[in-house]
């Protein structure tokens, strides 16, 4: 299949996953697989936990991974560091060209929905996209009979069930299950200081 050689016979067994596509490792959160424990690992952490370690310089916002931050902080700068190889445009974000370059240039994997035919760059959000075509909803809450798209959808529905304030406002004490309260509580909280919040270890 390939030329590369290993020392070690479980290297090898490790490797031919490339090859065959075998992928052992489920997450039990969702139905992802992966070919490796360590992507399983980094999965979890980036798509499953709560815990946001890196944090804007500008505006204070809360990121999972540094990857994220940097690009964030592309926003606050306005630097567009990604240049499309066919004409002029520059992006903040691969996301960004990868996209550009799929719907303006016709170059890239393209996953087109056999219902409307629109197209996608991204493989994930080609697969929700169908889901809610066909009015699939893998995602089930544990506490209720609710069902959702995604991940993050059950996510978020699962702050219902929990007793966990983990967004607290900076002017006061009060705290919040979700981001999106605690934005609505600043705005009558202040209206005069830039937005923030702080996301509490749990």
């Amino acid at each position: 299949m390939c030329d590369k050689a290993f020392s070690v016979s479980s290297n090898l067994n490790t490797h031919m996953r490339v090859h065959t596509g075998d992928k052992p490792y489920k997450c039990s959160l969702c139905d992802k697989s992966f070919s490796y424990s360590g992507n399983l690992q980094t999965h979890k952490r980036q798509v499953h936990s709560n815990k946001r370690p890196y944090h804007c310089p500008y505006c204070g916002k809360l990121f999972k991974t540094e990857d994220d931050l940097k690009c964030h902080v592309h926003i606050h700068t306005g630097a567009k560091p990604y240049s499309c190889r066919h004409c002029s445009e520059r992006f903040t974000s691969r996301y960004q060209l990868k996209t550009h370059l799929l719907k303006s240039h016709n170059e890239g994997t393209c996953f087109t929905c056999h219902i409307c035919q629109k197209r996608f760059s991204h493989n994930g959000h080609f697969k929700v996209h169908v889901r809610r075509h066909e009015g699939v909803k893998p995602y089930v809450c544990s506490d209720c009979p609710k069902r959702f798209y995604t991940a993050s959808a059950l996510k978020q529905h699962v702050l219902v069930h929990s007793d966990v304030k983990q967004f607290g406002c900076i002017l006061c004490d009060k705290s919040f299950k979700r981001k999106s309260d605690v934005k609505r509580h600043f705005k009558r909280c202040s209206s005069d200081v830039k937005f923030s919040f702080v996301l509490f270890p749990y």
